[in-house]
């Protein structure tokens, strides 16, 4: 924006030193004020509690940090390079100059031309030559094409699009109020819009899957062996499935016994004999010739369903940091013996409902968990001289293993461990013949005594875990949701069936997991955003020591979700919980820095009437001479808003429809790997979308509704004064006139407040 007023300067005549002088000058304020808007619109995101706001952090700071940067740039080495470098290119007024042009210009493309041979096809440096083809391109294209079309557009069109906007901002003038009671009432309706047709909502944005796990489960106590048959027929069944799509499919892992638990789930350690896992990998996004691994996963759950006695849940990667099961109902009581069964109560009574997008429900504690029971005979043990330490440390040792030594290899260090033979340690006999040899303690010799002789074993079986929160026992019901679904969706509908079941005494249940982390985070962005809305606040305040300025750039913020509620509308596309939130957010410092821009230019011209009539102050001058400053402000503003809008819409398309392009491979061998989407895309492209589509009203809401929302202001002021000056009794000496624009609109009879000559 600063390089734009010093080019305007520059276009006025002035020269290059006394433009940037100038130039950077006027808009210094301005522009401090409006990027520390930005920053404080960022700050309150810094500060994000909780796993996400680790994960979204580096996002504000990034912003931040850059913002502050540039304000250096824009204040201090900008004027200075544009007061050397920058030039109003103009037509050359003669044939002669325009052919010393095009000769410059065909000069400076064979030099480069000749250069690109010598150094690039001479030398072996095949990209350097490329290089020099796509320079030579660009400054052909730009003589010919680019500079007779910028000439064009500040010869014609822009001037036509300021002479139409100062037509178009005299009629808001003119219908200020309508104006103002449209857009509050494009306000509701967008808010109607929303409710009557709400877009979907998640919490986090989610890409087509990277990986796919299928996770296997037999009945607890099953053997690794069994685990080990159902898994490979499970395996052999997908990889026929996955057939059609070889090219797409890097791997399959399959993993028994161990590693077997879901990554986005707490972790399960130790070893798991009934549980297996099988990862499905594909081919990055660009190399799958737009096939959707999200379809391939779906036709891997419809594989894997129905096996008898064999539970499989599908699972895509984590998009993002790991907030629990999109569905997550915990279940708390004291009464463990009636906690386990209400689970499996539950859970039926839930699928018995019909909701549909449920992929399966599954408890996280089960009951019926084999359990070898060692029960010592503690007469029998002391009279051996046993304690129940020794017996117990010996059977660990024997299953388990204990170490006893190192063993050193150079630098590094390696365990010995003693344990039994894995024939012995798997035969509850051999365990309990083993003998413990120890010293008696009344004779000093040392003796050995079988475990059998001491102990006896009981079968019998427990629960897999207990687990609490809050000093209550707790069992957590959870599953994945299906393609084309939200936890959102899907959570309401479970709620509704919960309240119409009939929990036993103790008991309550509550939504967790991705749900309660969701609504943490929406409370802190709700929370950010009302505070980021106060700082901006006095920020501009302290710019222009007013509040009427304030209450007009907030109030063109929050009118900017106009834009983002009628976009997802009429667009589509799901609502992120996460990126959508910040996008918001954004917007507002977007929408403030060109608000602040405009009205400061507005005042300052103002003002400069103000000094050339020798008034007092801004309230001095007429109205008529307010409307010209808030046209002629808005006009010449009028090019540094739409740059600003355009640009930054133009910058965020790329993320929104994921538009991808290897300049590198380009230059080095013609192949720039062109492609549209991909898992960036997917996950911040509704923050793309949401600037983009507040952006685009909010450019309308500056360039209109906050002219008209200061003609009002400015208006009422004098209505106040008139109506004060009535009942005061000093209307007798004041003279009155007729606004000449007025058409009876919003037009009135307005005292004039300049005083009577002597």
């Amino acid at each position: 924006m600063i390089v734009e007023n010093i080019y305007r300067y520059m276009q006025n005549g002035e020269k290059a030193k006394n433009a940037a002088k100038y130039g950077a000058g006027e808009v210094a304020w301005p522009i401090i004020a409006s990027t520390a808007t930005t920053l404080a619109a960022f700050s309150p995101l810094a500060v994000w509690p909780g796993i996400v706001g680790e994960f979204m952090k580096y996002f504000p700071l990034t912003l931040i940090l850059v913002l502050s940067s540039s304000l250096i740039v824009a204040l201090v080495i900008n004027p200075v390079l544009a007061s050397y470098f920058m030039k109003v290119d103009e037509r050359a007024a003669t044939q002669k100059g325009r052919g010393r042009r095009m000769r410059t210009t065909l000069i400076t493309a064979a030099v480069m031309m000749a250069l690109g041979v010598l150094i690039g096809l001479l030398g072996g440096i095949t990209w350097f030559f490329n290089l020099m083809v796509i320079f030579t391109l660009i400054t052909l294209v730009y003589f010919f094409l680019l500079r007779p079309a910028s000439f064009f557009f500040q010869d014609r069109v822009l001037p036509w699009l300021e002479q139409k906007y100062r037509g178009t901002i005299r009629f808001s003038l003119r219908w200020g109020k309508t104006m103002m009671a449209g857009t509050v009432g494009l306000l509701f309706l967008s808010l109607v819009l929303t409710v009557v047709s709400p877009p979907a909502i998640e919490f986090f944005p989610s890409a087509d899957p990277l990986y796919v796990n299928a996770f296997v489960e037999l009945p607890l106590g099953s053997d690794i062996e069994a685990t080990n048959e159902a898994t490979r027929n499970l395996e052999q069944s997908i990889l026929e499935m996955l057939e059609p799509y070889d090219a797409i499919v890097e791997s399959v892992l399959t993993q028994i016994g161990e590693n077997t638990s879901d990554p986005n789930a707490p972790p399960e350690p130790g070893f798991t004999p009934n549980k297996a896992r099988i990862t499905v990998s594909f081919v990055p996004f660009r190399n799958r010739g737009g096939v959707s691994t999200t379809k391939v996963m779906e036709e891997i759950r419809q594989t894997v369903k129905g096996v008898p006695g064999v539970k499989v849940t599908v699972d895509k990667n984590a998009d993002g940091p790991a907030t629990g099961k999109p569905i997550n109902l915990e279940i708390s009581g004291e009464d463990l013996d009636r906690l386990i069964p209400l689970g499996d109560e539950v859970i039926n009574y839930i699928n018995a409902q019909g909701i549909p997008g449920i992929e399966e429900l599954s408890a996280d504690v089960k009951i019926g968990v084999p359990e070898l029971l060692v029960k010592i005979d503690r007469e029998a043990a002391r009279r051996y001289g046993l304690s129940t330490f020794q017996i117990a440390s010996a059977l660990r040792t024997s299953v388990y293993g204990k170490e006893i030594s190192k063993y050193k290899l150079g630098e590094e260090e390696y365990p010995i461990f003693l344990r039994l033979d894995e024939e012995d340690r798997n035969q509850v006999e051999s365990l309990l013949n083993q003998r413990i040899t120890f010293r008696d303690p009344a004779t000093g010799r040392i003796t050995q005594v079988p475990i059998s002789t001491v102990a006896s074993v009981e079968y019998t079986s427990t629960y897999s875990s207990i687990k609490r929160k809050d000093l209550d026992r707790v069992i957590t019901i959870s599953s994945n949701v299906l393609d084309g679904y939200t936890g959102n969706e899907i959570i309401p509908q479970i709620d509704a069936a919960m309240a119409a079941y009939d929990l036993p005494r103790g008991f309550t249940y509550e939504f967790t997991g991705e749900q309660q982390q969701q609504q943490e985070d929406i409370g802190f962005l709700l929370g950010a955003f009302v505070f980021a809305l106060f700082l901006i606040f006095i920020i501009i305040v302290a710019q222009f020591n007013s509040i009427s300025s304030p209450f007009i750039i907030l109030t063109s913020v929050i009118l900017s979700t106009i834009g983002v509620l009628l976009g997802y509308f009429f667009f589509g596309g799901t609502f992120s919980v996460v990126f959508t939130g910040v996008g918001i957010i954004s917007l507002a410092g977007v929408v403030v820095n060109n608000a602040i821009v405009l009205i400061d230019y507005t005042t300052l011209l103002m003002k400069k009437e103000v000094d050339r009539q020798g008034l007092e102050k801004i309230s001095d001058l007429s109205l008529e001479e307010i409307r010209e400053a808030i046209i002629e402000g808005g006009a010449t503003r009028l090019r540094p808003v739409l740059l600003t809008a355009i640009t930054t819409v133009l910058g965020l398309i790329p993320l929104a429809i994921g538009f991808n392009f290897d300049f590198f491979s380009f230059v080095a061998t013609w192949d720039g790997k062109y492609f549209l989407g991909g898992d960036n895309t997917a996950v911040w492209g509704p923050m793309a979308l949401t600037v983009i589509y507040g952006l685009v009203f909010a450019t309308f809401l500056t360039l209109v509704v906050v002219p008209v929302m200061m003609w009002l202001i400015y208006k009422t002021r004098r209505s106040i004064k008139r109506i004060y000056r009535k009942l005061s009794g000093a209307e007798a000496s004041e003279d009155v006139y007729l606004d000449p624009n007025a058409t009876g609109a919003d037009s009135d009879l307005d005292t004039d407040p300049r005083p009577l000559p002597a």
